[in-house]
């Protein structure tokens, strides 16, 4: 799988037994299209299980495994082994959330809009309402761009609300930096999520051009990074 696919991953879902996750960090050579890296990480990923990706849209739409193509949502779930839920992200913030007990998984593309509409709570919900109980889940909040670097405008500030307030950090040069990790950070809290049960990567997407692609640094051009989740199908 290395020759193809570069990935980080995070302690607490490692320990995981069959668990398969990942959050991909660049090694796409020039010039790959989406379509071809989509196709080079399925590649890396099979035996282990099926890739299932998305058409993202920043809302908090879910989709339930397995499913053909690519439907649209921001969200997915998985009750069963050998479905990969992919998320695709060049500065928005993949979230994983894993029933150890169950054998389940969810995940979540959550940029500012998906955060505002609450898509780390709806990837919560879903595992709830299939059985899951919230003192067992598991939670990964995978690489993004950083309150460092995601200057935003007043009108996001405002789509937060007053209750968004905690989630933004004043800088020199005048406008609110959006925290989007502590603000998935608080839904997986609010949705009864231990905090022990909670990892989060702290690289920055944008800070870190050796690792990441980022729309912000690169534009239209950016790559995308393919993460993803699941239980390993094979026997």
């Amino acid at each position: 799988m290395d020759d193809l696919l570069r990935v980080g991953r995070v302690p607490l879902l490692d320990d995981v037994p069959r668990l398969v996750h990942g959050f991909e960090q660049r090694t796409s050579p020039a010039g790959e299209s989406r379509e071809d890296a989509r196709a080079r990480v399925a590649r890396a990923l099979d035996g282990r299980g099926r890739l299932l990706l998305l058409k993202q849209v920043h809302g908090c739409r879910l989709v339930a495994a397995p499913w053909e193509g690519r439907p649209e949502g921001d969200a997915a779930v998985s009750t069963g082994r050998g479905a990969l839920l992919g998320i695709e992200t060049a500065d928005c913030l993949p979230v994983f959330v894993v029933d150890p007990r169950r054998g389940a998984v969810a995940a979540a593309h959550a940029g500012w809009r998906g955060t505002v509409a609450g898509v780390a709570r709806t990837a919560v919900r879903a595992l709830v309402e299939a059985g899951s109980a919230p003192s067992d889940l598991l939670a990964a909040l995978g690489p993004s761009i950083g309150p460092c670097c995601y200057e935003v405008g007043e009108d996001v500030r405002e789509a937060f609300a007053e209750a968004g307030a905690p989630f933004f950090r004043p800088r020199p040069r005048g406008r609110p930096h959006l925290d989007v990790r502590a603000a998935n950070h608080a839904q997986l809290l609010e949705e009864g999520l231990r905090p022990d049960h909670i990892a989060t990567v702290e690289d920055c997407t944008l800070c870190r051009a050796d690792l990441y692609h980022s729309y912000r640094r690169q534009g239209k051009a950016a790559g995308r990074m393919i993460n993803f989740v699941g239980f390993d199908g094979r026997e």
